[in-house]
């Protein structure tokens, strides 16, 4: 990770936070304690960004079940575990579901177990964020392409003067196109393929043209089947797919009022 981890514990015990501490000495962690719920929010609110939240269960004033549920409401990016003796199952679950804990970890602990959901809770952390970076260059994306499509569209309804000009206005744009780090095909309102790109092609494992010019549901191999019942029934939108063991997100995008055409962005989704 390139950045700083942090790592805020709140337990009302002193010598709790110092056992705590003494245990990730020998990690590259920023330690941040506090003595109560409100003490750890204010140190969430002034710090840079925490990654991990360690919490004591039964503490006074504000206890640990309603402080990490402010967590999860403030900082919801941040992972949150939970340390207690107090065997009430009832309550281990309350806390589980309306904090929505990582984990819960009885006392005493096992100062190993303890490191080793630590640096789980710290992949998550990375996984999550990555995740999100993922779908916000998609949606940027998909955002390049719809501007393209309806740049495409005016170009062509444009003809009438410079043809040949135009013509190598909109082969510049398909070979553009074609070297999308991102699947792309589209698609007329009666499911024909009228363009997919190379990306698109590798990720459904067919022939780079072997769609163009066919109805989707007729040129799909058998195992890929679903993805043409699917963008009948849920376009416009989003869903995944499996595709040589390998899980696929796409998302579909009306190109027109009216007229049923489709653009499908094609994505790996794991």
């Amino acid at each position: 990770m390139t950045d700083q981890t942090r790592i805020l514990c709140v337990d009302d015990e002193r010598n709790v936070l110092r056992a705590l501490e003494r245990i990730f000495l020998d990690e590259d962690y920023e330690i941040l304690t506090a003595a109560s719920g409100e003490e750890g929010l204010l140190l969430l609110e002034e710090s840079p960004q925490v990654q991990v939240v360690i919490s004591d269960f039964r503490m006074p004033g504000m206890n640990g079940v309603e402080f990490l549920k402010e967590v999860c409401a403030r900082h919801p990016e941040t992972i949150r575990i939970v340390l207690s003796g107090y065997a009430d199952t009832a309550a281990v679950v309350a806390a589980i579901n309306e904090g929505k804990i990582y984990k819960f970890i009885p006392k005493p602990w096992n100062d190993d177990e303890l490191r080793m959901t630590v640096a789980k809770a710290l992949e998550h952390f990375e996984i999550q964020r990555r995740n999100e970076q993922l779908a916000e260059e998609l949606r940027c994306k998909n955002e390049e392409l719809r501007e393209l499509n309806a740049d495409l569209r005016l170009r062509a309804r444009a003809c009438s003067c410079g043809f040949m000009q135009e013509y190598g206005s909109l082969l510049h744009a398909a070979v553009a196109l074609d070297y999308l780090p991102l699947g792309v095909l589209t698609l007329d309102g009666g499911g024909t393929v009228l363009q997919m790109n190379r990306e698109a092609a590798h990720l459904l494992q067919v022939g780079c043209h072997e769609l163009v010019g066919k109805r989707l549901a007729e040129a799909l191999p058998p195992q890929l089947a679903q993805l043409a019942a699917d963008v009948g029934r849920l376009a416009p939108g989003g869903w995944t797919l499996q595709a040589g063991g390998a899980q696929l997100k796409l998302e579909a995008l009306p190109l027109s009022q009216g007229e049923g055409e489709l653009l499908i962005t094609i994505a790996p989704g794991g």
